[in-house]
């Protein structure tokens, strides 16, 4: 039975492609370089590279100039105070982070829509005057959340140049950095804020257990579902979400 299935669905396909090549319906997919007429012909094409370009650094840049680091890392905090190992998903903690990040980043983006991508569209302003003016806010979002000490850090650690006169002077490589442990510094404060009620619960389960003699049952099993009934008789995640939402 499994040789004639094979068979007849080896027959089938035969017939199909054979029907397919006789009314030319296949398609013809072509990939090469071809030569150039005009120089202008060669714009389109770079500017396709460059968006692919910037497609691919999307991730990159989502992660390391906006909110997305500090609202992941606090969601990570979260989860393993309440120990409750997958729950939510990594994939729900990152979409809610994501969305959360554009709420915040909502103003930033209007900004650049109004005065960097649609004059750049109208070809108002060229492609590097669309850039610069793409930055300022979002510079302006970094300096914000970016403590003195950690822009000093790196201003220090370029050697052999001097320091700007303007935080507008700063250069991305030098602020990105600054921005990222910043946000790193503050969401690890969060999530030591996040632990202490959740620890209390694990010492206090803890000693009951010790005290009656259940020494072989893990506490982790018993103080868990009082994390999960603290953390929803406060509203833990409204209260989160609203901490790192006014925190920007």
């Amino acid at each position: 039975m499994k040789r004639n299935a094979l068979f007849m669905g080896f027959v089938l396909v035969m017939i199909g492609a054979h029907v397919g090549v006789a009314q030319n319906v296949l398609p013809n997919v072509t990939i090469g370089v071809t030569e150039s007429k005009e120089p202008s012909d060669l714009v389109p094409t770079l500017q396709i590279l460059f968006l692919i370009t910037i497609l691919s650094l999307t991730p990159s840049i989502l992660i390391m100039m906006t909110s997305f680091t500090r609202i992941v890392v606090v969601f990570h905090f979260l989860r393993q105070s309440l120990a409750t190992q997958t729950v939510p998903s990594n994939q729900i903690l990152v979409g809610l982070a994501l969305f959360i990040t554009f709420f915040i980043m909502r103003p930033v983006i209007d900004k650049i829509n109004d005065t960097a991508l649609q004059p750049y569209l109208k070809k108002e302003i060229t492609q590097s005057e669309a850039f610069d003016r793409a930055m300022k806010p979002v510079r302006a979002f970094m300096v914000r959340q970016t403590r003195e000490e950690d822009l000093l850090l790196f201003l220090d650690l370029r050697k052999g140049r001097q320091r700007p006169n303007s935080l507008d002077e700063i250069p991305l490589t030098t602020m990105i950095p600054a921005f990222i442990i910043s946000e790193l510094r503050t969401a690890f404060q969060i999530g030591f804020l996040l632990y202490l009620p959740m620890l209390l619960i694990d010492l206090i389960v803890g000693s009951v257990l010790l005290s009656m003699g259940m020494m072989m049952l893990p506490p982790v099993m018993i103080s868990m579902p009082f994390k999960l009934l603290l953390f929803v008789l406060v509203d833990g995640w409204h209260l989160v979400v609203e901490s790192l939402v006014k925190g920007f």
